[in-house]
């Protein structure tokens, strides 16, 4: 009944009834200005305002050439095509809107210099780590913007899981040093583009405007100032996108520009989650469109990414975003319910802009093949290239909690997370997988090891030593604990990030002993990475694990890591003889945590359920 209700006002709100239409003549234009010497010369402008479409557009401006002007089923828009010639320099132009009989309207457009300082847009690989921050609960760093009184929501409880907490983006430009200091290279922030919903919006997933950032966070130049931030720092940015759908309370869902601008339902309709039907060579057609056309839930509509005005509007405004702040890198939300065809698409727009630009979808799917699907390369004879480089590896993600709480078996315990591993031949580079143990919509990973530091820490040590780039989720290295039951139980606030905390996570005073324990564990690891090819480029080869232990090694021409994981609840006596090749003329291992030296000579004894990491060293042997 839900679903109808809503449906029925989109279809007033197309026909101008029910007082939506009663915005200014020229309520807005969107992409606000650009930039010249772009790679792709068009450009195209969506203009909003009262019966915009009953004027005439006309420009004068030398290398800006009006190329067409198009009408659609709402006249409060216009999509107007420009293209701009190499010759076109930086500058101000107005574009005027004319009617018989009417007030001209005019507004001035922009086009800017780009900024092609070296440290921008460098791309996120695997000698990053990355940092997951949820911006509402990560620190507070500016108590102003706290509560925007013209908002929808204007609650502010840190005491509950659903209401905003405030933080904000300066709360995170206050802790660069803590996360510098920490060993991060790179910070994926949740999506922070304005959601004004009426609630359950400081997750950012339900985005109201594509330019424009929270305001509850910041501005948008105080976001490209966190980016500059890190980049003095050696540091990148990656921005959360969604291109599945939008906000209820979008402007361009409250006044669409036409029926087709979404997926509509007789009745409201979810998406059934299900990624099989779309490789599964028995599906039934019906099923592919509920899994990709239905809705994410009742306050996200589906947008029509086959209608070319909503794909222009996305694409757009992600470049955008990259050419306004300087990114680094997008973290893709919801991968799979987006039409294929379309992000291949964005993907070769994205790619041709930007050459040295990354990004990874999330692909929250099951079994290997079922994950590669979605990477490109048409490596699993898809069909054509989806031009993703890399996804969020769930497949590891499983394993590692099977390597860590399993028993050892054929196919179980640790065996898995070698199986795992071994599939790897069917991406195009596995390397540009982003790893983890947990992120704000996953069981926190302490918990799922039943708060087990010994284990935790043994994860965390495949975490930076395996392939691929590492993503740490925030306060995972101070023991932030809890089940995503429900999820706003795994978004806790981060302890003194807000003026007046009693305790303070930040500083080694307020953390407990076993939170510095493994504070220090997860700083020396991902220092040691940081500084440390081997870990992030180097080769892997790895062994078939045998009595629950598992031995893999990164190395180079330089240098040689073993890493070797005891899941056994005893300590266990490793013979090395089985891996004379890699350990070849070394004679020492040097424990890269306490930097002890142990003797490589016949056997190497692991604590249980320790992974122990050695840089080898050609020495004499240790008596």
């Amino acid at each position: 009944m839900l679903m109808k209700r809503v449906l029925f006002t989109i279809t007033l709100l197309i026909l101008g009834v029910n007082g939506y239409a009663q915005i200014p003549a020229l309520e807005r234009i969107e992409p606000a200005f650009w930039w010249t010497g772009m790679q792709n010369p068009k450009l195209q402008l969506i203009v909003h305002g009262k019966n915009i479409a009953e004027r005439t557009v006309t420009i004068a401006y030398p290398g800006v050439q009006l190329t067409q002007v198009h009408k659609v089923q709402n006249p409060n828009y216009l999509f107007v095509d420009l293209t701009i010639a190499t010759t076109a320099t930086p500058g101000k132009f107005l574009i005027n809107f004319e009617k018989v009989g009417a007030k001209k309207l005019t507004y001035t457009y922009e086009l800017k210099q780009r900024d092609t300082s070296p440290n921008r847009i460098q791309g996120v690989t695997s000698k990053d780590l990355v940092y997951l921050i949820m911006p509402d609960r990560f620190a507070n760093g500016d108590k102003t913007n706290d509560v925007v009184k013209e908002m929808q929501e204007t609650t502010l409880n840190r005491d509950t899981l659903i209401t905003r907490h405030g933080g904000d983006l300066q709360g995170i430009i206050n802790h660069l040093d803590y996360l510098q200091d920490l060993g991060v290279t790179a910070l994926w922030i949740n999506p922070v583009l304005e959601n004004d919903q009426p609630k359950y919006s400081y997750h950012g997933y339900a985005n109201t405007e594509n330019y424009k950032i929270d305001r509850r966070f910041g501005t948008n130049e105080l976001y490209k100032k966190l980016v500059e931030a890190c980049h003095k720092r050696g540091m990148k940015v990656i921005k959360d996108l969604v291109h599945n759908h939008f906000g209820n309370q979008h402007w361009a869902i409250k006044d669409m520009p036409a029926a087709d601008w979404v997926h509509e339902w007789p009745q409201f309709t979810r998406t059934s989650y299900k990624d099989q039907v779309l490789f599964d060579p028995y599906a039934a057609p019906e099923d592919k469109k509920r899994m990709t056309d239905g809705w994410f839930d009742t306050h996200m509509p589906d947008i029509n990414q086959n209608n070319p005005f909503v794909r222009n509007y996305i694409t757009q405004s992600h470049i955008w975003w990259i050419e306004y702040a300087g990114l680094d890198g997008f973290r893709l939300d919801t991968y799979a319910y987006n039409d294929a065809d379309f992000m291949a698409e964005w993907g070769k727009a994205i790619k041709a802009e930007y050459p040295q630009f990354t990004f990874f979808g999330e692909t929250w799917v099951q079994g290997v093949p079922n994950q590669v699907y979605f990477t490109q390369g048409n490596t699993v004879n898809r069909g054509f290239d989806t031009q993703l480089p890399g996804v969020t590896d769930f497949q590891t993600y499983w394993a590692i909690i099977e390597a860590m709480n399993g028993k050892f078996g054929w196919n179980d315990g640790v065996t898995k997370l070698y199986t795992t591993l071994a599939s790897d031949y069917q991406y195009q580079d596995a390397s540009r997988n982003v790893v983890f143990l947990d992120n704000h919509d996953l069981s926190r990973f302490y918990s799922l090891v039943n708060e087990d530091i010994a284990k935790y820490k043994s994860a965390i040590a495949w975490l930076l030593t395996t392939r691929g780039i590492p993503q740490l989720y925030y306060g995972a290295e101070v023991l932030m604990k809890n089940l995503a039951n429900p999820d706003g139980k795994v978004r806790e606030d981060f302890k003194g990030g807000w003026p007046g905390d009693k305790i303070n996570k930040f500083t080694a005073a307020g953390r407990t002993a076993p939170e510095n324990d493994v504070f220090n564990y997860v700083r020396k690891l991902a220092n040691y990475r940081k500084q440390n090819e081997v870990l992030q480029t180097g080769k892997l080869m790895q062994y078939v694990p045998e009595n629950g232990m598992y031995v893999y090694f990164r190395y180079n021409a330089d240098k040689t890591v073993m890493v070797a994981m005891n899941t056994n609840e005893k300590e266990e006596t490793l013979s090395l003889n089985r891996f004379k090749e890699q350990i070849n003329n070394f004679t020492q291992g040097q424990n890269i945590i306490t930097d002890e030296l142990l003797s490589l000579k016949d056997n190497l004894k692991v604590p249980a359920k320790t992974t122990l990491i050695l840089a080898l060293k050609a020495s004499k042997a240790v008596n």
